[in-house]
């Protein structure tokens, strides 16, 4: 029973499967697929994507002079949003203190052991100057004696008054010695607190100018704008944690002069011969695909450089924007078609419409015949054709099956 019902089964899983193959109908033939030859006003072009960038800024610095602490690097702590409008002297951006503080907290330790060498110095100088006027006054004091000694020794042996006159000229001699070394002693004292003064009025000439510069780790606008973030040599945004090299490039952020704008863009090396300063350029706007704008290229860079992440090397294209737009922000992404070669009144085909052997190139028209062709210059989707067709033929883009045995109409020889 059990062996019955299987080939029942069995019989009923053909017969189904060969009414499904009897209902399916025999493969369509081929589909074929033809275009006319246009004729007219052919251009050519390339195409490449930019980026949208403010062709003037004006540039928003973090403190000068911080190279005179040793300070090289200054990270920001906090910032404005990228795009923030912002008026004249609205605050911008927080610079790390830390390490200048550092500097700051040295500097004062640095004043007051030199406040107390300035006092110490001011005192020692008084009491040796007090010391050499006393000494001046007792030597005085002695030639006067010795003065009056020798006035009264009139009627002294003679060997008396000549040892009183000797110790008169020693009085003098002393007195014109001690005064001397007052002058010296008053010349040092004044130089060592011209030298001790020097040293207090430089460090707090050094002391005034930090808490300046610590006052410019409040970043402020110079001018009323839209604030747009700083990018590095890599590229990338100098936002919130980033840090400034306070050496050779001391900018924050920027502000774009958003009335004139351009379109920076890179040109493989195989496309660039093409380009030139002065062809017009057909713009479009990823954000906005409804808007077009118009420009002219502006320069072209005479050196490549290496494309990252690829092997291929492109060349800096800037493009000058003719429209202004309130819309238009940097960092826009662009579709920018320039026009590098116009010519009028010409026959061309799609390039999937040509067929090409050893020796020729040819189309396959719609009357079946295939059809040598001499072409001239393309662009990314079609092709001049100089000789072989006229306007008002058809090509075929998908030709019939068995094309190739068609009859090949050759152009004469000149």
């Amino acid at each position: 029973m059990k062996k019955n019902l299987f080939y029942i089964i069995l019989f009923g899983a053909v017969a189904v499967a060969i009414i499904i193959y009897l209902a399916i109908p025999e493969e369509s033939e081929k589909q074929t697929i033809s275009v006319p030859v246009r004729q007219g006003t052919f251009r050519i072009s390339v195409t490449t994507t930019g980026e949208l960038e403010a062709k003037e800024s004006r540039e928003i610095y973090g403190p000068s002079g911080l190279r005179e602490f040793r300070i090289w690097q200054v990270k920001i702590n906090d910032m404005v949003p990228d795009g923030t409008v912002v008026d004249s002297g609205q605050w911008v951006a927080t610079l790390d203190q830390s390490e200048i503080i550092n500097n700051k907290k040295d500097l004062e330790t640095e004043l007051e052991k030199l406040n107390s060498q300035y006092t110490k110095t001011r005192l020692d100088t008084s009491m040796t100057m007090r010391q050499a006027r006393e000494e001046l006054v007792n030597l005085k004091y002695a030639l006067e004696e010795q003065k009056i000694k020798l006035e009264q020794s009139k009627f002294e042996p003679p060997a008396t008054i000549r040892q009183i006159k000797i110790d008169l000229e020693k009085a003098e001699r002393n007195l014109h010695q001690a005064r001397r070394n007052y002058k010296l002693k008053q010349e040092k004292a004044e130089a060592d607190m011209a030298e001790v003064e020097a040293s207090l009025n430089q460090q707090q000439r050094r002391y005034e100018s930090l808490k300046k510069v610590l006052d410019d780790f409040k970043v402020t606008a110079p001018e009323a704008g839209m604030v747009v973030y700083k990018r590095n040599w890599r590229g990338e945004k100098q936002g919130i944690g980033s840090t400034i090299n306070t050496g050779w490039d001391n900018v924050v952020a920027e502000l774009p002069d958003l009335t004139n704008m351009i379109s920076k863009t890179y040109v493989n090396e195989v496309d660039i011969s093409k380009v030139k300063k002065g062809q017009k350029v057909e713009i479009g706007i990823d954000a906005f695909p409804d808007k077009s704008y118009t420009g002219i290229v502006e320069s072209v860079a005479n050196i490549g450089q290496q494309k990252s992440n690829s092997n291929a090397k492109v060349f800096e294209v800037i493009i000058d924007l003719n429209e202004q737009d309130t819309i238009l922000r940097p960092a826009m992404t662009t579709k920018n078609e320039i026009i590098t070669d116009v010519i009028e009144n010409v026959t061309y085909v799609p390039i999937e419409a040509l067929h090409h052997t050893d020796s020729l190139s040819y189309v396959v028209t719609t009357d079946k015949i295939r059809k040598e062709v001499e072409l001239g210059k393309s662009n990314e989707n079609e092709i001049i054709v100089e000789k072989g067709l006229a306007k008002d033929e058809e090509v075929y883009l998908v030709p019939p099956e068995g094309y190739e045995s068609f009859r090949l109409q050759t152009l004469k020889k000149q």
